[in-house]
């Protein structure tokens, strides 16, 4: 039996009302093949739609208006009544869902880059009980964390391509899994490597908590309200990285090393658990392409009822419709390339924007050492308090509470100042008497998401002197304490700032952006724990903190740099001029 004849819709083309209240192109007619109709039959008379009449595909969107049936009548007077309508409210647009929805999807998703960031950072205080059961060095212990660190860095590379096609819900649940199965083989591995094993996919697991959840924000919310998520966002992978070792420093001190992973497995599978009941796919080609399917089995339940036609406004008399056997597809179905050309552009990509793109290039250096600074505090912080204060292991762990300050305070600010500052800048209403400077403001480029990383990414680089200079013995340690909360604000700062500036920058590209720096964060996140004793204790404490402080004041001239030149950078970008 021959394939049905396809016709494809025009853009310009309308439809008629149905439950939800949508829009659709009608389609045009490629030819006039199956028009029987003449000039001398009555404009009133249709052509009757049955099985062989040809079926005819239209593009769906989450605007389209679905067509009405026809008529109520079968054309098999012994078929039962039509099939009722499907339920479309699963399918409606994530941008369109409630704010309650909204808000719990994207708390639930900031807990769970909580979770992944504190399995990053609870690994090191049992360090030292590992390297005594299995006599090896703390240096090589700390590979745990940077096996962890490669995982977290690759496989989103990997999976990405999946979730383009299969959702992100199923990638989450299944990333879960192995993340719960993999902390339960940390808890219970009794070798070295087996223990680095067991990280390794761990980071893998967890990956998608974190990488991905920036991609559930822009599901969720268009660019001018994405902020406030994305604060959370951040907050939430810097307060799970202080409250890692804060958490098990206590257990790792007062009890087995073990259990500082059986915390953790009891966490994730809560949270697996929270994942699989209660997330929804936020995904909005794939909610539109499952609900061209459940729109075409319905088609498909009619027709065997014997209902063929579905009302569609015609092209040869305007403003009269055209009864059709209706089927939609989706644009975005089409244009998607298979999974293994997917999967060469997400390992690809990332490192072409890297390597030819300036700004992809220098945010993901700026970003990158700032995460190292991050991971090196999980060495530092309790060598340097252990020796010049005396603490024990809980005491010194018990600093990173000032890393969980330092990033809530740094989420409220960045929630509240983008707001202040765009009253400001209205509150003028003839801008021409504004001051120059008022008037150079612009909120609505790229560049307006780096004014106030500007100012605050320099606290880091001031929290690193602050940490090194005050580590003496007779300065309280509630000084360098402080110093760490400061050095997190900027580390958040410049966190948020990277996500913000390149997903405004590269818009269809600013997965591959994110990815590469991603990939340079955590790969230099992972190396530092292994460097750190050496450093500080060849270096002294005060002129390791002097390096670092150094290498951070002289990357804090990249967001002043786009400030002023942005707009000529991405205009000699084949990338972002794109968008320009």
């Amino acid at each position: 039996m021959a394939a049905p004849e396809i016709y494809l819709p025009s853009e310009d083309d309308l439809g008629r009302d149905f439950d939800e209240g949508e829009k659709i192109p009608n389609a045009k007619k490629e030819s006039n093949a199956n028009s029987n109709s003449d000039s001398s039959t009555n404009s009133s008379q249709e052509a009757v739609v049955d099985e062989t009449s040809p079926i005819i595909y239209h593009y769906l969107t989450f605007e389209t208006q679905l067509p009405l049936p026809s008529g109520n009548v079968s054309a098999n007077l012994s078929a039962p009544s039509a099939p009722p309508q499907p339920d479309l409210k699963k399918y409606i647009s994530p941008f369109e869902w409630s704010e309650n929805r909204k808000r719990f999807t994207v708390w639930l998703s900031c807990i769970a880059t909580l979770i992944t960031a504190y399995t990053a950072g609870s690994y090191s205080p049992a360090a030292q009980q590992m390297s005594d059961e299995w006599d090896v060095s703390l240096v090589a212990i700390y590979v745990g964390i940077t096996t962890f660190c490669i995982g977290f860095a690759t496989a989103p590379m990997v999976l990405a391509p999946f979730s383009e096609i299969q959702g992100r819900y199923p990638v989450f649940v299944a990333s879960g899994i192995l993340y719960f199965i993999c902390q339960v083989c940390c808890a219970v591995t009794h070798s070295y490597p087996g223990m680095l094993l067991a990280r390794f996919f761990a980071g893998c697991g967890s990956s998608v908590f974190s990488t991905m959840v920036g991609g559930v924000m822009s599901d969720l919310y268009h660019a001018e309200n994405r902020n406030t998520p994305m604060a959370l966002f951040s907050g939430g992978a810097l307060f799970g990285t202080g409250l890692g070792p804060l958490v098990s420093g206590f257990i790792a001190q007062n009890t087995n090393w073990r259990w500082v992973f059986w915390v953790q497995v009891i966490t994730c599978g809560c949270l697996v658990t929270t994942v699989t009941l209660f997330l929804r796919e936020t995904r909005g080609s794939i909610l539109l392409s499952r609900k061209a399917q459940c729109l075409n089995r319905w088609y498909e339940e009619c027709e065997k009822a014997g209902y063929f036609g579905f009302d569609m406004l015609g092209l040869s008399e305007p403003g009269k419709t055209e009864s059709q056997r209706v089927r939609w597809k989706v644009k975005s179905d089409e244009e998607r390339e298979t999974i293994a050309k997917m999967m060469s552009i997400s390992l690809y990509r990332p490192f072409h924007l890297l390597f030819t793109e300036p700004v992809v290039f220098f945010f993901s250096l700026w970003v990158a050492f700032s995460w190292a600074v991050l991971y090196l505090t999980f060495g530092a912080i309790p060598l340097v308090f252990e020796r010049s204060h005396d603490f024990s292991l809980q005491q010194a762990d018990s600093v990173f509470a000032a890393m969980c300050a330092g990033a809530t305070i740094s989420t409220i600010l960045s929630i509240y100042q983008d707001r202040l500052l765009a009253r400001y800048l209205s509150s003028s209403k003839n801008l021409e008497n504004a001051s120059r400077f008022r008037r150079s403001i612009d909120l609505s480029c790229p560049e307006g998401r780096l004014y106030f990383a500007c100012i605050e990414s320099a606290l880091l680089p001031i929290g690193l002197f602050w940490f090194g200079w005050t580590q003496f013995s007779l300065v309280p340690w509630i000084v360098p304490a402080l110093a760490v909360g400061c050095a997190t604000m900027g580390i958040y700062s410049i966190y948020l700032a990277t996500f913000n500036y390149l997903a405004d920058t590269y818009h269809r590209y600013a997965s591959s952006a994110l990815a590469a720096q991603s990939f340079c964060r955590n790969m230099l996140g992972g190396v530092f724990p292994l460097v750190t004793v050496a450093m500080f204790n060849n270096l002294t404490f005060q002129g390791a903190a002097s390096l670092l402080g150094g290498i951070g004041a002289l990357l804090t001239c990249v967001p002043w740099i786009l400030v002023f030149f942005g707009p000529r950078i991405r205009a000699r970008s084949k990338f972002a001029a794109e968008i320009m």
